[in-house]
């Protein structure tokens, strides 16, 4: 009898500790030189997880088969492992990727968006936006519903309205100058803008981007609150206090602004608020 139980026991541990070569082999690309997983041939790995996929098939074991396929090229290999994994943002991960591969660029836009992964998604707008920024804005858009009604973290959300804001300000300038149309799309960039503020207002990024289109749309009381709530959150920022400036020369006050500009240069004279405020004085 003890003897049939040490058998086990010695089985199970040959088992996990093949399953660790096995996830070490894997990984053997990013293992320090010299280390045992370095020397494992990552198709050691592949062979132990596909033997485990027959007699013991798990989640990740199909998801890492899946990774390994994907990194060959065979899509249809990893297809084949991903969607025996349950509905997951992993699982539309894996099947974007597939899409990719395989060339299907709007099939890999869905499975992205379903995931939801942000950083793809954005990337797919803006290769969009090269072609048409209003495509681009329309897809960027169902990121932003995506992640709100996913209950995903408030900064991530902010991250996309701020995008939308600048794709809906290269549509803008496609339009004839001064349209309603170019209007328009000047307005939903300030209001995205604004939101992204909302989300995440100690974000001097979006405050500077959401005064500087105020600005633009002639709104220099709102302009100059945003300037003014950059300072306050960050009493250094060159940006803030150039735009400060710049406020105060449409507003016809040169020597208030030539304040402000030696107030920023000295903090940063490179910053591009900076740059705009010595242009506007000269």
């Amino acid at each position: 009898m003890w003897w049939l139980l040490g058998a086990l026991v010695g089985a199970l541990m040959l088992f996990f500790g093949a399953i660790q070569l096995a996830s070490g082999a894997l990984s053997s690309a990013a293992a320090a030189p010299g280390t045992l997983p370095k020397r494992l041939p990552p198709r050691f790995g592949v062979a132990v997880y596909r033997v485990l996929d027959r007699v013991a098939p798990a989640p990740y074991v199909e998801a890492t088969l899946a990774q390994q396929a994907l990194a060959r090229g065979d899509a249809d290999a990893a297809e084949r492992f991903a969607v025996r994994l349950p509905a997951s943002p992993a699982r539309d991960e894996l099947l974007a990727r597939v899409a990719l591969t395989r060339g299907q660029v709007a099939l890999a836009r869905e499975y992205f968006l379903a995931a939801p992964d942000p950083a793809a998604v954005e990337s797919a707008a803006e290769a969009l936006a090269a072609r048409d920024p209003a495509a681009g804005y329309d897809l960027e858009r169902l990121l932003e519903i995506r992640l709100a009604r996913s209950g995903t973290h408030p900064d991530a959300v902010a991250e996309t309205y701020w995008h939308l804001g600048r794709l809906a300000n290269r549509e803008a300038w496609r339009q004839v100058p001064g349209s309603a149309r170019q209007d328009a799309w000047l307005e939903r960039g300030l209001r995205a803008f604004e939101a992204a503020v909302t989300l995440a207002p100690l974000s001097e990024r979006y405050i500077i981007s959401a005064a500087n289109q105020a600005d633009l749309q002639g709104e220099r009381q709102r302009a100059a609150a945003l300037f003014a709530q950059g300072v306050d959150i960050d009493p250094a920022s060159a940006d803030a206090i150039a735009g400060q400036g710049v406020v105060a020369w449409e507003n016809g006050d040169r020597d208030e602004a030539a304040r402000y500009l030696a107030r920023a240069r000295a903090l940063d004279p490179t910053a591009l608020m900076v740059r705009a405020l010595e242009r506007d004085l000269r």
